[in-house]
């Protein structure tokens, strides 16, 4: 009877290393995606060259590939028992 109930019991898929992990993936594609956001023109004849500025170029893309970098190695690392 015991047995039984080991097995009707549910698992997760990954451990709680795993999913702290995937936290902090998430919150690194997050900032990435805040840091692009802006810099629009009230006016559609004016560009604004703040569009070509390093947050919006290097430093926010950066961020999201990292933060997809941290969701495969959170995905592909072991859980502990």
């Amino acid at each position: 009877m015991n047995k039984k109930k080991e097995q009707n019991k549910r698992q997760f898929l990954f451990g709680k290393r795993n999913y702290s992990i995937m936290l902090v993936g998430i919150v690194f594609i997050a900032l990435g995606f805040i840091l692009m956001a802006g810099g629009g023109s009230d006016n559609p004849e004016v560009f604004n060259e703040e569009i070509y500025n390093f947050r919006r170029i290097r430093l926010a893309p950066t961020l999201v590939i990292i933060g997809l970098a941290i969701e495969i190695y959170a995905i592909l690392a072991k859980p502990k028992k």
